[in-house]
């Protein structure tokens, strides 16, 4: 059976050794040309098979036209022997014109027509030019029966615009099969592209997607004087010293639905570094088990991510504080893992565990180096801030109201808003002076409120606020009631009588030394701290 060859007809060869050429001519500047010469032919055929398109377009609105001309002068062939043969052309000429937006012919597209500056001429001026030409016709044949002439004439225009739209036809064919002769740039394609994405098998995020508690506020407690390092639930970096008080804008919130959404932004962002259930087990692979970790990820392939290997080592760090050591490497190792899978590429997850796994291989010293600093980092930053929070019980320094004086409580008082009294209305001066936070701490008249809002402060701006305070008389100093019935009132009691009697004798003593008989020292004056 003869082989044939002809799928290899398509294929235009440019080859040094299949060119014959005469040995005066230069082998090179022959391709040269020859290359050059079909790129200019290949450019021409499609200009031209463009221009054909276009014109074939323009033809078959000027053949609708002309049909609509013809059936005109059909209609209306019985009114010829009793009127003007040019009047009624002219009234089918103007029945037949169409909707008056579609008299514009498209425009050509580009490459095609460019010598031509004028733009394309309306249909109705090119059925008015083939009115002109068929009454030229008519006029020289001189015949009785001009309208039949017309006719005639029309369709007579007819047929050699049907026959142009042949011609162009069968040259575009032509021009069309030559330019599939040989197959070019133009023609490769893709013949299919497909994709596939490895999706994880594990049903458990969809189900902890479908089961996600609803969003709740939980009442925390807020310490007053919280460490400077780190608690031992939730690990993070201790602030800057810098950004250990606020400037008081705390105080500034006047509508709780900003507090709300600093409260929710604050939950969104714990969530965000916390450490997913599928991240968990992963942590819990024994170190080195890296035929387990692999099986792991093909099972799990969403794991390797950005979040995931931050939320390990944040996992490392806190069991580090716990003093879980070997939990501690194991989470580091795991986050390494997932971070040079990501630098590896598209396909770094199968690069790292084929270099890892092979024997003697380079990439498992550098990763176990890389895996040794970085633990030894994070144990000696652990020690660091578990020495400190031993060091600073005291954490952060505050202004709070305390009253000195045994037995004695801190009243507050909120000037009158509508007070005739000038020292009164000087002291609520003061009062609406003060940040709205500060300013309902004060009339909800509880200490512990007023507290919280200067321990958000710095202690320059405290100090400020609680001279303030005393200034407007806002701050009092009153006898508290003691229950001495029980023990600890009792026991309460008698500190102040002794308090008392030493007040007492001091007194005596001043008054013997500076003081004239019945003065008397004003004992109320103390610091409010």
């Amino acid at each position: 059976m003869p082989i044939s060859y002809d799928k290899w007809d398509k294929l235009e060869v440019s080859d040094d050794s299949d060119v014959e050429v005469h040995p005066n001519v230069d082998t090179k500047s022959f391709i040269r040309a020859k290359q050059r010469q079909i790129h200019e032919q290949r450019a021409q055929r499609k200009t031209e098979i463009e221009t054909l398109k276009y014109e074939r377009i323009i033809n078959d609105g000027l053949l609708e036209r002309i049909n609509a001309l013809l059936d005109a002068l059909k209609k209306h062939q019985d009114e010829a022997a009793t009127k003007n043969p040019e009047g009624i052309v002219f009234q089918a000429l103007i029945e037949s014109a169409g909707d008056p937006a579609k008299d514009e012919p498209p425009k050509p597209p580009e490459g095609v027509y460019t010598h031509q500056k004028e733009p394309q001429p309306r249909y109705s001026k090119m059925m008015g030019a083939l009115i002109d030409q068929v009454k030229k016709e008519v006029e020289e044949k001189a015949s009785s029966d001009r309208y039949h002439d017309y006719i005639l004439g029309v369709n007579g225009h007819l047929t050699k615009v049907q026959k142009l739209q042949q011609d162009l036809l069968a040259r575009l064919a032509q021009l069309e099969q030559e330019a599939t002769a040989k197959i070019t740039s133009e023609d490769i394609h893709d013949g299919f592209n497909s994709s596939f994405v490895n999706k994880s098998t594990s049903a458990a995020k969809e189900k902890d997607k479908a089961k996600a508690p609803a969003k709740k506020k939980t009442e925390t407690v807020e310490l007053l004087n919280k460490p400077s390092g780190l608690s031992g639930s939730t690990r993070q970096p201790p602030s800057p010293a810098g950004e250990v008080v606020s400037s008081g804008a705390e105080a500034d919130i006047e509508d709780d639905s900003l507090l709300e959404k600093y409260e929710d932004s604050e939950e969104e962002t714990e969530s965000n570094l916390k450490l997913n259930p599928e991240g968990k087990q992963f942590a819990n692979i024994k170190l080195g088990d890296y035929r387990a970790c692999l099986q792991f990820i093909s099972q799990h392939p969403d794991i390797v991510n950005e979040r995931t290997q931050d939320a390990l080592m944040i996992e490392a760090f806190n069991a580090q504080m716990k003093n879980q050591e070997t939990y501690a490497r194991t989470c580091v190792h795991q986050s390494l893992l997932i971070q040079y899978c990501r630098q590896l590429g598209r396909d770094g997850v199968g690069v790292f565990f084929k270099r890892i796994t092979t024997k003697g291989h380079q990439a498992q010293q550098v990763f176990n180096k890389d895996l040794n600093e970085t633990y030894a980092r994070i144990k000696t930053r652990a020690a660091e801030l578990q020495k400190e929070e031993g060091n600073d019980p005291a954490g952060v320094e505050q202004i709070q109201l305390h009253a000195v004086e045994p037995g004695t409580e801190i009243h507050i008082n909120v000037p009158e808003a509508n007070s005739d009294d000038p020292v009164e209305q000087q002291a609520r001066q003061i009062f609406e002076n003060f940040p709205p936070g500060l300013q309902r701490a004060l009339e909800s008249g509880s200490l512990d409120e007023v507290n919280l809002v200067l321990g958000k402060m710095s202690v320059e701006e405290a100090e400020e606020v609680v001279e303030l305070l005393g200034q407007g008389g806002m701050l009092s100093l009153q006898e508290g009631v003691i229950d001495a019935t029980n023990e600890e009132g009792q026991k309460r009691l008698k500190e102040i009588e002794e308090e008392e009697k030493r007040k007492k004798e001091e007194l005596a003593k001043a008054a013997d030394v500076e003081g004239e008989p019945g003065e008397a020292v004003d004992s109320t004056q103390v610091p409010i701290r």
